[in-house]
């Protein structure tokens, strides 16, 4: 009997201790369960948390050179969106650099915000791009045009032509017909003088010619003058003259041609003769003289 007492005694702690873990395992799960009296199950206390550092991100600079790379033909059409939205009526070269191009550019940013350098980003050139594609097409009213005159046929400039070379071919008449007059007086005095005379000492290959003619039993008859051109040459008024001679063999009568070439002034100056049918000679003369024509 005592045994029995003593084993139900060392039973009781055992069973006591069964019971309160019982008790706090309830607790915990549904505290109003909780015995009156019975203390709470402590809480856990809330984990530690840290706000994280902020990072610096390096700041970017804009892109202005992908937009200056671009191909030609996207250049130009931002060029002709600056003109649609009434910013540009330069060229349309491609040019982005151009004095007027970014000037341009920088109206443009301006109204809207940008940063005004002159230049663009994709972004702000896909943005110009698109604001002027919804830009309505202007259409012209034809009654609202002014009445122009067709443009002029090749008929009506010839005949504009004509009449400046008429008019400054009378201007320079009067001293070219002079010129010309005088150089036929030397010309008839040097064959009435038997080939003495200025014309011979001036024209060596008129002297030639008069020689050549007068050893083959030639007389000269009639002189006739006739002005191939005169105009202004590095040295003075230059004038050069087609003079035809009537030239007498026996019965037989034929015209020979001589161009004669000359600076005019007293004495005549830079003087070559040619024959009527050397034009090359004579348009070298001219462009050595440098003649500026006003004849034709």
């Amino acid at each position: 009997m005592r045994r029995l007492a003593l084993g139900l005694l060392l039973l009781a702690p055992a069973a006591a201790l069964a019971q309160s873990a019982g008790t706090v395992e309830q607790c915990f799960q549904n505290p109003a369960a909780c015995p009156s009296g019975s203390p709470a199950p402590p809480r856990a206390a809330p984990p530690t948390t840290y706000a994280p550092t902020p990072v610096a991100r390096p700041a970017v600079a804009p892109d202005y050179t992908s937009v200056l790379q671009k191909p030609e033909p996207e250049r130009r059409r931002l060029q002709e969106s600056l003109r649609a939205l009434d910013k540009y009526n330069g060229p349309l070269d491609g040019n982005l650099q151009s004095e007027e191009t970014m000037k341009s550019i920088t109206e443009w940013q301006k109204g809207h915000g940008y940063a005004q350098v002159g230049k663009l980003t994709p972004t702000e050139a896909l943005t110009l791009n698109n604001e002027a594609a919804r830009i309505p097409i202007k259409r012209v009213n034809p009654s609202t045009l002014a009445a122009t005159a067709p443009a002029p046929s090749h008929a009506d400039r010839l005949k504009e032509l004509q009449a400046r070379l008429a008019e400054r071919r009378k201007a320079a008449e009067p001293k070219a017909k002079a010129a010309t007059n005088a150089l036929v007086a030397d010309l008839k005095a040097y064959i009435a003088a038997d080939g003495k005379g200025v014309a011979g000492d001036q024209f060596q290959a008129f002297a030639k010619w008069y020689a050549d003619n007068k050893a083959a039993n030639r007389t000269i008859g009639d002189i006739t003058p006739s002005v191939d051109d005169y105009g202004d040459a590095k040295s003075g008024s230059a004038a050069t003259a087609e003079v035809t001679f009537q030239t007498k063999q026996g019965d037989t009568t034929y015209p020979q041609c001589l161009v004669f070439a000359w600076i005019d002034a007293t004495p005549r100056k830079q003087t070559e003769a040619f024959a009527c049918d050397d034009v090359a000679g004579v348009e070298k003369w001219k462009s050595e003289q440098a003649l500026k024509s006003a004849w034709r």
